[in-house]
Parts: structure tokens; sequence; C-alpha cells
């Protein structure tokens, strides 16, 4: 069952100083299937982060329709949820404080379902023992565990997620994103990912939508055809290979060209 169906979307810029329009997506058509993880990469400058702020409403569009559950998009909703690149937590609030925060928002639950979905998805994503620790106790992996945990715990129809790892190094970010699909793999969250990482993008998705230089469009869509669950070794597979290797003459055609 289709949960986000994106027909035709057209977002202009207008630049101030040049009094002139700047056309960052044209005519961008995509569907996400219900509990479906699709990444989408792209050249920098490609409008990956426009398409995906609009999605959350956080952003207008002048052409084509964004849709959830065959509802239009017209701003910021309950049914969404969103983990930046840097974890934006509340540094005077405990890691329990950050994750219930949420919820507090949507006004969706009651006292007594906001502690057990707090306590549930701080054990979901493996900090059980550090509900009472402030952001500045934790490292910047854990920061993220908490802010994806936040965003799980208001239980959203749709978890987009713009470049959650790039600001972590190597190592973490191979762990993170181990957590990733095993969190995944219990929550079923239709996810929408944004990576500039190719390999990330194979290794996470269940598709992977290449998008155009400036105005993006949608270039080509990969299936990948790796079976889950996923360990990292997976990474050495030809098949991982050989669909890296293709994702990456499809990018840097754009790339060399701009």
């Amino acid at each position: 069952m289709t949960k986000l169906e994106i027909e035709g979307l057209t977002k202009r810029y207008y630049v101030e100083r040049d009094g002139r329009q700047l056309l960052a997506l044209s005519d961008v058509s995509l569907s996400v299937s219900d509990g479906e993880f699709v990444a989408i990469v792209g050249p920098s400058g490609c409008g990956k982060t426009t398409l995906l702020n609009i999605v959350a409403g956080l952003l207008s569009y002048d052409i084509g329709t964004v849709a959830i559950d065959g509802k239009r998009i017209d701003g910021p909703g309950v049914d969404r949820a969103v983990v930046f690149q840097h974890a934006s937590l509340l540094p005077w609030r405990t890691v329990a404080g950050n994750v219930r925060y949420g919820m507090e928002l949507h006004r969706r639950f009651d006292a007594a379902q906001m502690r057990a979905r707090t306590a549930q998805f701080i054990s979901l994503v493996g900090l059980s023992g550090f509900e009472r620790h402030y952001p500045s106790e934790l490292s910047g992996g854990m920061q993220q565990r908490v802010n994806l945990a936040r965003a799980l715990a208001s239980d959203p129809g749709v978890l987009l997620m713009d470049e959650p790892f790039a600001a972590l190094d190597a190592q973490t970010r191979e762990h993170m994103q181990t957590e990733l699909l095993k969190i995944w793999s219990e929550a079923r969250k239709t996810v929408l990912f944004i990576t500039h990482q190719i390999n990330e993008a194979v290794y996470l998705a269940d598709r992977i939508v290449v998008m155009s230089a400036r105005p993006g469009r949608v270039k080509g869509v990969f299936e990948v055809p790796i079976e889950r669950p996923r360990p990292l070794r997976v990474k050495r597979d030809s098949r991982f290979v050989e669909l890296e290797d293709a994702i990456w003459q499809l990018v840097e055609e754009d790339g060399v060209r701009s």
C-alpha cells in the first residue's frame, strides 16, 4: 500500500538580490510504500533536502502534489517526524525529557502513555540507564540515538532522515547504520533517508532514488537485491559493490557536468 505519494513536484526559490527565481526541483514523482525504506542520493545542490523539507511540511511548493495516506501535505503534522543531521536536543532536558518532548507537543498521549513510550524507545535505541543524563554527557552517536528515539516515540507514519550520521566519525557511523536497521526492523516505519554516502544508501535501503543535478529530477531508481538482515560484511558482497558502482556512475555524470 502506498504511504507517501509525490507527483509532478516543482519548487522554485526567489533570489532577492538577483531578482530572479531559482528552479530547485522539477517534475519530481515518487511513491513510497508503507514500511518501505527509501534512500535519496544525488550530487550536492540537487534538492534532496528541499524535497525532504517539503514532505516534512516545512517548505511550500509551486506545482504538483505531495500526500500521505492520500491526504495532501500543507504543513507540518503528527504523521511525520524529522531526524536532522545534528541531534538538536534541548540541553536543559535529560534523555528522558528530550524523548518525551515530541509527544508533549503532539498532545496525543496521556502521562502514563508518555512514560511507557519514553522507556520503550530509550530501550529500543540501547540507552537504558541513561535516562537522567543530559546531552552534554553523551557522545555524538548517543545524542543521535536520543534524537531517533524522540522521533519514533511520537509514532509518526513517515520518518524523514536528513543525513543523520554525517557529523559522526566513520566507525560510529557504521555502528549507527547497523543500529538503525535493527530499530527499523522492529518499528517498521516508512523511511525517507537523505545521504551523500552511496554505500550507506545501499546498506540501509529497499530502494535508492538518484536525483539529477539542479534542477533536481528523478534520474534513476534502483532496487536493492540484498536480503535482510544485513551484517556489515555484506558491503563486500559482489552484488553490493556492483550496485554501488552503478549508482556512482549515474551520480558522477551530473557531478562532472555541474
